[in-house]
């Protein structure tokens, strides 16, 4: 959530940042309002329960007259202190329940707007120009004995599928070399829980506006993760971490789960919006004053792995509209798909300050021993997705597809093969 004293010393930053988001900054008066009548209804508990201990104090040495007045004010203070408090708890909920849905300060620099209003930073690679017809992931994927969507709908329903063969064999490649990397970087590899409490996914922000995403198991009270960076940033929840230690970097492994509510009708062909898929995404802890360089490393890891496998890619800068509530800044890498004629998504990497920290009451000390929250950021390295780039980039004549060299190491190919010519 955001930092109240933030808002009360700078309310223009939250009414900008809203602007820039397309949301209603009005939401600042209100939160303003709150926390005013807040802060006097706790005053008034406080002074309240100060005259309560200090006549019950008086009474034991009164007698008398004195000592009745004494006990008929403290039956009217009873009541007086009882009323406050709950006022002062009604207000502090609603305020904590409305501050619990107000996104994240945008970032200064990132462009307003929505969904298409990004900023194209560079284009990386050459577009591959063939002498055939280009066939799409899907048809390859066939061809190749590495995708089959249509048992993966007749076992578990549309937007499922099986990797097989190659396909498997590529995946595992893929996400073994980004874990390499990872390693090679400083990350700490992990495999994480692809079931969270309700604590961990409202923390990172997933249980607002985007909830309808999220699998829900009802009788357990769980919830299936869309990414592992929700367990990775519960993972240090309610803890004071060593100042020396940061930033601290995890590259989480984990199968990933949505629902892909409000998609109906687009990408319903092949594996590029479906409900599962595995993913290694890193994870960083470190102090606020950091996040910004530290961002820009995350999408430096992301480029490398994308050079790696040799696909064409553009960096763009993601409007406010589009960021997501804990993201202050969020940078996409979109990969070419040569078949539709057009970049998609590939990676994502966002500096989300302190925001998820606030929740998850994620802190470290700084040299005075005064605790401080974290700053959290988070970037895709790898993903189920990056095979439909690979296949159709790296696609022969002949329908084989030639293995990037960098890979060839993880997939033991160096060339996948048609299974019938």
């Amino acid at each position: 959530m955001i930092d109240l004293r933030t808002l009360r010393e700078d309310p223009d930053r939250l009414r900008a940042s809203q602007r820039v988001r397309g949301e209603d900054h009005s939401v600042v008066e209100t939160l303003l309002s709150l926390d005013e009548r807040r802060r006097a209804a706790l005053n008034t508990f406080e002074s309240l329960r100060a005259e309560q201990k200090s006549i019950g104090k008086s009474v034991s040495r009164a007698s008398g007259d004195e000592r009745q007045t004494l006990l008929d004010r403290a039956k009217e203070l009873a009541a007086q202190v009882k009323a406050a408090e709950t006022e002062a708890a009604a207000l502090a909920s609603e305020l904590d329940e409305l501050l619990m849905a107000v996104p994240n300060f945008v970032e200064e620099g990132a462009p307003p707007g929505g969904e298409d209003d990004y900023v194209v930073l560079e284009e990386v690679g050459e577009k591959p120009v063939f002498d055939f017809e280009p066939r799409d992931h899907v048809e390859l994927g066939e061809r190749l004995g590495a995708i089959d969507t249509e048992r993966g709908a007749k076992v578990s329903g549309a937007r499922f599928f099986f990797l097989k063969g190659v396909g498997a064999r590529l995946q595992l490649g893929l996400l073994n070399m980004a874990i390499q990397q990872a390693v090679e970087a400083g990350f700490t590899p992990m495999i994480t829980p692809v079931l969270v409490k309700p604590e961990a996914m409202a923390g990172t922000g997933f249980l607002g506006a985007h909830a309808s995403e999220v699998y829900r198991l009802e009788a357990d009270d769980l919830y299936l993760v869309g990414t592992s960076e929700v367990p990775l940033a519960a993972y240090h929840s309610d803890e004071i971490l060593d100042r020396a230690s940061l930033p601290m970097r995890y590259a989480g492994w984990s199968s990933c789960f949505r629902r892909e509510a409000g998609s109906y009708g687009k990408d319903t062909r092949g594996i590029i919006r479906v409900h599962q898929f595995d993913k290694v995404e890193m994870f960083s802890y470190c102090r606020p004053e950091d996040a910004h360089e530290e961002h820009l490393r995350l999408l430096a890891w992301e480029k490398e792995m994308l050079e790696k496998v040799e696909i064409p890619y553009r960096v763009i800068d993601v409007a406010g509209g589009d960021l997501g509530s804990s993201a202050a800044r969020k940078y996409d890498c979109e990969g070419w798909v040569p078949t539709q004629g057009r970049y998609r998504e590939l990676t994502s990497t966002s500096n989300c300050t302190d925001y998820q920290a606030r929740r998850l009451k994620v802190r470290y000390k700084d040299e005075d021993g005064k605790p401080h929250h974290v700053a959290t950021l988070n970037g895709t390295l790898a993903t189920t997705r990056w095979i439909v780039a690979i296949l159709e980039n790296h696609q022969q004549a002949d329908g084989s597809v030639v293995v990037p060299k960098a890979l060839r190491p993880y997939v033991g190919l160096d060339v996948l093969e048609p299974l019938s010519r």
